[in-house]
């Protein structure tokens, strides 16, 4: 059975992009770096589960706006069980609360993502929604076909 996910990534108005770092009790990914995401359910919609994951993981006190949606693909590192979603949002204005899934949160800009452990997939979500160059991105992490 393949396990369908809807992945927002932030960006602000300053090209950085919105990363939340996973509980230590997280099935996957505990304490590293991801985004805001969630499985769609049996009766939702992808779009349907982008907004309720955002409203669930930042709080209901903020604005963004839909730039681009992107899928299905498949995950690369999981043997392909994951049918992914992506939707890219531009921040307008608002205040991030965290959920009990994660224990901060961080904007990143490109010249300082590396800086962070994230989650197997992070790079490829990224790659795909083609937000910053590939330089930025860890070119090991990246199936063969988004690489540069």
């Amino acid at each position: 059975m393949v396990l369908r996910f809807a992945i927002n990534v932030v960006e602000n108005t300053s090209n950085e992009i919105l990363l939340l770092k996973r509980s230590p009790r997280a099935q996957l990914g505990p304490e590293k770096w991801g985004f805001p995401a969630g499985h769609i359910e049996t009766d939702e919609t992808a779009e349907e589960c982008s907004a309720r994951e955002l409203v669930e993981e930042l709080g209901g006190q903020h604005r963004v706006e839909l730039l681009r949606a992107h899928g299905a693909v498949r995950d690369s590192f999981y043997g392909g069980l994951y049918e992914i979603y992506l939707f890219h949002y531009r921040w307008l204005e608002g205040e991030i609360m965290l959920n009990p899934e994660h224990i901060d949160f961080a904007w990143v800009s490109c010249a300082r993502y590396r800086e962070f452990e994230v989650m197997d997939g992070i790079d490829e979500d990224l790659a795909y929604l083609n937000i910053w160059p590939r330089e930025c991105l860890n070119q090991a992490k990246l199936p063969a076909h988004l690489r540069d």
